[in-house]
């Protein structure tokens, strides 16, 4: 794990502890903190009988303590800590914050943080994997994999490379990356910033902000200029025919089997700026995209059944997130629906002519199938089952069948990847 000797003999509250929470404790732990645990789950306060102080941070007198820890899933605009916390000058932050008060007794290295509203998880594990095939010890955390405490240290000249959502940036305070990439910024989450998307914003460009003098900022996205102002004196670069000018050139994109669409083009673009800032050869980027073989759950290709490809997308849990799935394939049938973030379409709408037919479910089933009628064949199916084998029926060689959901999928499912795992055996039982 990651420790430091920062935290010894002082004092933190770790408040949730699931994954990212125990693997905090056991870090402060190992660095020889004081630390007080608590959870609403019994069961999940149990491992610590003995081990240190059980209480809720919410009922504890925090003078002299030097942080209370919560996952990111902890509304800080809603959730009373906050201002219990701020009453005793007390700062709340997160794991990525205690990693990034331990880098100064890691063997030197460097760290890569990602952010954006879509299309993060993507170019933290392309970026990972380009490293990892050229020979660089690297490991990524943070959004994605295991919790970055739980991680053991890298080498001299390794790279940690962090997927970083607003919510754990909101968390952070002292994380100055070498290389930080904002890849874009669209309406989402605005129940956790009261609604204000100049907010949302603003949390996205606070890990630019918090680079120091001489490390690279890359921001991806066309509005980058408007939105500077949230920006708080950081420089942003607007890096445009990244390809060309990396010696990558645009048409190379149809040698990345698991790259395609106009989305990770540009996911592709962030992806080997970073690794041409941290001094890799174009060979060596070209091997990686190659040899990139994607996420679960991103535009997975499932599998092809009588020349009909079933596609799972279903991390596209918003419109601004289905989009670039639809903007890939042609002769889609598009199944779509769940638990709705905002009203419409949004970006999709460009992309209806290559939908051939669609095929709704879940609570937002009927909206869609409203704002779809007359537009495309549309069946609503209610749930994924019915829309799998409606889809299938329909479908003819040279098709593909799509879950780009562009909803949440908590009307139905626990999370996305519940929801993605069922569809991939839905497929898997036409077979």
């Amino acid at each position: 794990m990651i420790t430091s000797p920062a935290w010894k003999d002082k004092r933190y509250a770790v408040l949730g502890l699931a994954r990212s929470g125990r693997a905090t404790v056991e870090a402060l732990l190992a660095a020889g903190a004081d630390v007080l645990v608590w959870d609403d789950r019994a069961e999940a306060r149990e491992p610590y009988n003995g081990r240190c102080a059980i209480g809720d941070p919410l009922e504890a007198d925090l003078t002299g303590y030097a942080g209370v820890v919560v996952s990111p899933g902890v509304p800080l605009n809603t959730h009373p800590i906050k201002p219990h916390a701020d009453s005793f000058g007390v700062p709340v932050i997160g794991d990525v914050e205690l990693f990034a008060q331990a880098r100064a007794d890691l063997p030197p290295h460097r760290v890569v943080g990602i952010t954006g509203t879509n299309g993060k998880s993507t170019t933290t594990a392309l970026v990972h994997h380009i490293l990892r095939q050229a020979g660089v010890p690297t490991t990524m955390g943070g959004n994605i994999g295991l919790p970055i405490l739980e991680q053991e240290p890298l080498s001299e000249s390794g790279v940690y490379v962090l997927e970083l959502s607003s919510y754990q940036i909101d968390l952070t305070y002292s994380l100055d990356c070498e290389v930080a990439v904002l890849l874009n910024i669209t309406p989402d989450h605005l129940d956790r910033y009261d609604g204000d998307f100049a907010k949302y914003a603003a949390s996205k460009f606070r890990l630019l902000s918090m680079q120091t003098r001489g490390h690279n900022s890359i921001a991806r996205f066309k509005d980058a200029r408007s939105l500077g102002q949230f920006a708080e004196g950081s420089i942003a670069s607007i890096l445009e025919d990244v390809f060309e000018n990396r010696g990558i050139a645009p048409e190379e994109q149809a040698n990345w089997p698991s790259l395609q669409g106009p989305h990770n083009h540009e996911n592709a673009a962030a992806a080997i700026e970073v690794c041409d800032i941290l001094g890799l050869s174009q060979s060596q980027i070209k091997a990686g995209l190659e040899s990139y073989r994607g996420l679960p759950h991103r535009m997975e290709r499932v599998a092809e059944i009588g020349g009909v490809a079933y596609v799972n997308d279903s991390k596209g849990t918003n419109t601004a997130a289905a989009a670039p799935a639809l903007a890939a394939f042609d002769n889609i049938h598009w199944i779509l629906g769940g638990l709705a973030k905002e009203p419409g379409l949004g970006e999709c709408e460009a992309e209806l002519p290559r939908v051939k037919a669609a095929y709704t479910i879940g609570k937002a089933g009927p909206d869609f199938a409203a704002l779809l009628e007359g537009r495309v064949p549309v069946e609503q199916c209610e749930t994924l089952d019915r829309a799998v084998n409606a889809a299938a029926a329909k479908a003819e060689a040279g098709d593909t069948v799509l879950l780009s959901p562009a909803c949440a999928s908590f009307d139905q499912y626990q999370d996305f990847e519940k929801r993605g795992v069922h569809f991939r055996a839905l497929v898997e039982g036409l077979e």
